[in-house]
């Protein structure tokens, strides 16, 4: 059984999960607005991937004997007008993300509870992987410097993009 701090936070996190999802929805709503239609798949993805890890967390909490409580999901506040713009502010988002499992880990680790310091490490790593990934975009974005060309070839390479399945 977990604790009821660790409980809390878990359940905390899966809202950030949640709301990550809706966050990406809107983007790739914001996107589909802008005719990248690479981008909206990168952003679909994206949606299913934090749906996943929401699901990962969710699995955990009752695994541990938990209580699982779900909390409102706020409207997405996409202020980004551009493709540049919108996978800085995704990266922004992956940053914040981080930080809320970093916490978890310390927390975990305040606690003496290995098995959660050991679930969370998954997500330490994933988050690694999901800036990089946003990074990489921006940095081809900003080396096609709004050559619409290059902008074609960035859609269509980010078409090609499929969640990978979440894990067991």
């Amino acid at each position: 059984m977990i604790s009821k701090r660790i409980q809390d936070a878990l359940n905390q996190q899966i809202n950030e999960e949640m709301a990550s999802a809706y966050h990406y929805l809107g983007m790739a709503a914001r996107c589909d607005r802008l005719g990248l239609p690479g981008f909206v798949n990168w952003f679909k993805q994206q949606y299913k991937e934090e749906l996943n890890h929401a699901e990962r967390i969710f699995n955990y909490v009752l695994e541990r004997s938990g209580e699982v409580e779900l909390d409102a999901i706020a409207k997405p506040d996409i202020k980004a007008s551009n493709a540049l713009a919108i996978f800085e502010e995704a990266l922004q988002h992956e940053r914040y993300i981080s930080q809320c499992i970093f916490k978890l880990k310390d927390l975990a680790k305040a606690e003496s509870d290995h098995a959660t310091d050991v679930f969370l490490e998954w997500f330490v790593n994933e988050q690694v992987e999901e800036e990089a990934n946003a990074r990489n975009v921006i940095d081809q974005l900003k080396l096609i410097d709004g050559n619409p060309n290059g902008l074609f070839m960035i859609d269509r390479e980010l078409a090609q993009r499929v969640a990978e399945p979440a894990e067991a």
